[in-house]
Formats: structure tokens, C-alpha cells, sequence
């Protein structure tokens, strides 16, 4: 059995929710993902594979996934939710295009130790942190650039 799902399956247990093949479909089409995605992907991705899962179940399971460590949510200066699976991954920071919505990660041991150099000088105990930076692409910076000359 995959670790992410033994983990899944142990945590729904450990909170006394069923273990259903509908939470587990839902997870096993989680971790194909490579990259961010939203709940209505997922659930439009799993239609097209032929589930008859409801919309409800995805929404309900993404919360269970993230309540437990598999998933991580984040909005990205828009209403929108995305996910992406942080089970077994190194901890990383993204850099978000405003313009194209372009998503990139990047790891920097100084994001590291600033947060947990600013935890311990505001005496917190550090449990999680991420940073978002906002910008645009190279690409969307150039075709701004050539608006604004002609």
C-alpha cells in the first residue's frame, strides 16, 4: 500500500471517519498531480476517468487531505483554491506571475532560517510557514513592456 495512503487511512480512522473507496479514488488521483490544481480540475479530471464521485466528496476529501498533511491550500491573490500534495516533499516557496497566474517553487535555506529565526524572537514555536512572492513572468513583464512603447 502507498505510504500517503496508509497515512490517509490511518488518519480517517484515527478520527473516526469511514475509510471509503470514494475518499481513497480521490486521493489516488491527487497524488498523479506534478503541479498546483483546484478542486474543480480534480473533480472534472476524475469525471473524465469515468468516476461517478460528486463534487461534494472532492470538496469534503480535499479538506480531510489537507486537515491531515497530504495536501497544502493556498490562494494565490485570487479566490481561488489550489492545492498540491506536500506529503513526502521538501518544504519550498513559490513565486506567483499576477498576470499569467504562472506558478514556480524554489527552495532557499535563508526563507528557512529567517522563519524560524523569527519564531524564536517572538517566542513562538514555529509549526509551519510558506512565502508567496507576487510579480510578473519574464514573458508577461516583456509583452507589458511592449504595450507601453507602442
Amino acid at each position: 500500500m502507498n505510504e500517503a495512503v496508509k497515512y490517509f487511512t490511518e488518519y480517517l480512522k484515527s478520527e473516526n471517519f469511514r475509510v471509503t473507496p470514494e475518499r481513497l479514488s480521490v486521493l489516488e488521483t491527487v497524488l498523479e498531480y506534478r503541479s498546483h490544481f483546484d478542486a474543480d480540475e480534480l473533480f472534472l479530471k476524475m469525471k473524465m476517468q469515468g468516476s461517478t464521485i460528486s463534487r461534494a466528496t472532492v470538496y469534503n476529501t480535499l479538506d480531510k487531505l489537507t486537515q491531515c498533511g497530504i495536501l497544502s491550500r493556498s490562494r494565490f491573490g485570487k479566490n481561488l483554491a489550489r492545492y498540491e500534495v506536500i506529503f513526502g516533499s521538501k518544504p519550498h516557496h513559490h513565486v506567483i506571475c499576477r498576470s499569467c497566474g504562472k506558478i514556480e517553487e524554489f527552495l532557499d535555506p535563508r526563507v528557512d532560517r529567517l522563519a524560524r529565526d523569527a519564531a524564536r524572537t517572538m517566542n513562538y514555536t514555529l509549526d509551519d510557514y510558506f512565502l508567496h512572492i507576487f510579480g510578473l513572468c519574464s514573458t508577461c513583464a516583456k509583452n507589458q513592456e511592449k504595450r507601453t512603447t507602442t
